[in-house]
């Protein structure tokens, strides 16, 4: 055999594939555990793939035979067909449009027999091999607008696609890459004005239009006052404080209620107005009929307006006090009171099972996983190889966050899956297909690719 050949025990981080298994196995048990009906013959129905939890085991069989095939490919490989895959994955997201099928307010799922393909989600995979071969090529001087520009462009057109496709979420999760940009070079302040802009619209539906102005107004004018010795040497200084307080303003008059009257539709705006406690009024008649039949599709589910998933959620994961009440001894996720519990609120059968406890060991297990990530990134020669592992680690994280959020009511539901965990055959190897690129190009760290 040439020694130059990859094999799968050669370079291999294990501790990483291990972290991986284990965290699939979780997702297992915890889709069982949430829809188990008693009397089942447990072998029976795990081999029968028509249960949800038997058909993420087929999924995970799946992805374990992708991973080791990804091992055995030469990471060459993977920079020399990374823009092909780019445009692969955005030929896969056009294809949505005239082959869409409307799954659960979502039009990004493309039904192939048996399995649904969302192509926003394993473009995601693409777009980190997409951005990671661009940084890394030597005529990239991404300390200039326009290489910092391109690579926006990269990661923000999958974005808008997923948007056109009613899939919010996933759309959100492509802001995640800035964080590899940022690692690259990207200027600190992008991120400074990125957070600055996320409070300003929470601001914004928080305070009344007239009352944040005059806010904004008064921290300009005591910005000016503080600033008027340079402002004296520099009146350029003047015109950009100046230049903020109007495009604060403007952000907060017309561009915040724009995006939340064209861009969002109204049951996502309620929901929202509904994680930051207040009331959501629709601006006109067909606004608040689209948010009357969710609320009545919620209400035929469960017997109770939009805002019930997250109280039922809280209650499942409160429930589950210090110790938890055991596999398949919760009563909230055990008899269907938190509706989609195997998938985006997978995270309450775990905190009431084995309660804050578990919960904190099971996020202790993510938190390890996150660091090993970003220590295998820094160990990398190639700056391929360390923008991709910065990748996963960023896609990962929003993840993680996201869902544990929405399940504790800390942000809006928008359909995030716990990353292994959820249920969902797209999900499960999009995050094992990214894993495992990762893994086998740490296992050649030595070599310098691009």
């Amino acid at each position: 055999m040439n020694q130059n050949s990859p094999t799968i025990s050669r370079g291999v981080d294990w501790s990483i594939v291990w972290m991986y298994l284990f965290l699939c196995v979780i997702g297992i048990m915890s889709i069982f555990a949430a829809t188990y009906h008693e009397g089942d013959n447990v072998l029976q129905s795990f081999l029968s793939f028509k249960t949800d939890y038997s058909k993420q085991s087929l999924y995970f069989l799946i992805a374990i035979i992708l991973g080791t095939v990804i091992l055995l490919t030469d990471s060459k490989f993977f920079t020399a067909t990374a823009n092909l895959f780019y445009l692969f994955g955005i030929i896969l997201m056009f294809l949505v449009f005239p082959f869409h099928s409307r799954i659960k307010g979502t039009e990004s799922i493309i039904k192939l027999g048996l399995f649904n393909l969302q192509p926003a989600e394993l473009c995601k995979v693409f777009v980190n091999l997409a951005l990671a071969k661009y940084l890394s090529q030597q005529d990239t001087d991404f300390s200039k607008t326009k290489s910092q520009l391109i690579a926006a462009g990269l990661v923000l057109f999958p974005a808008v696609l997923s948007r056109l496709q009613s899939e919010t979420g996933l759309a959100l999760v492509y802001f995640s890459f800035f964080i590899v940009m940022y690692r690259e070079g990207l200027p600190g302040a992008v991120l400074v004005i990125g957070f600055s802009l996320a409070v300003l619209v929470v601001a914004t539906l928080l305070l009344e239009p007239n009352t944040l102005a005059i806010i904004l107004t008064a921290i300009a004018i005591i910005s000016i006052y503080f600033l008027r010795r340079q402002i004296k040497r520099k009146r350029k200084i003047f015109f950009l404080v100046m230049g903020l307080w109007v495009l604060c303003v403007g952000v907060q008059r017309f561009a915040v209620p724009f995006f939340f009257d064209h861009a969002l539709e109204p049951y996502q705006v309620k929901r929202i107005y509904d994680a930051i406690g207040r009331d959501y009024v629709p601006k006109n008649q067909a606004q608040a009929e689209q948010v009357m039949k969710e609320e009545e599709k919620s209400k035929k589910k469960s017997g109770d307006d939009g805002n019930y998933n997250v109280r039922q959620s809280k209650i499942a994961i409160g429930s589950g006090g210090v110790l938890g009440k055991g596999l398949l001894k919760g009563t909230q996720t055990r008899y269907g009171f938190v509706p989609e519990q195997r998938t985006d609120f997978i995270f309450d059968t775990i905190g009431e099972g084995f309660g804050f406890l578990g919960s904190f060991i099971f996020l202790m297990l993510y938190l390890i996983l996150l660091l090993r990530i970003v220590t295998v990134a820094e160990r990398q020669r190639s700056v391929f190889s360390r923008c991709y592992a910065y990748g996963v680690a960023a896609v990962i994280f929003f993840h993680i966050t996201i869902n544990i959020g929405m399940a504790i009511g800390l942000v809006p539901v928008i359909g995030i899956p716990l990353p292994f965990v959820s249920y969902g055959g797209t999900s499960l190897l999009t995050f094992s297909i990214m894993l495992f690129i990762l893994v086998r190009l740490d296992a050649d760290r030595q070599m310098v690719l691009r």
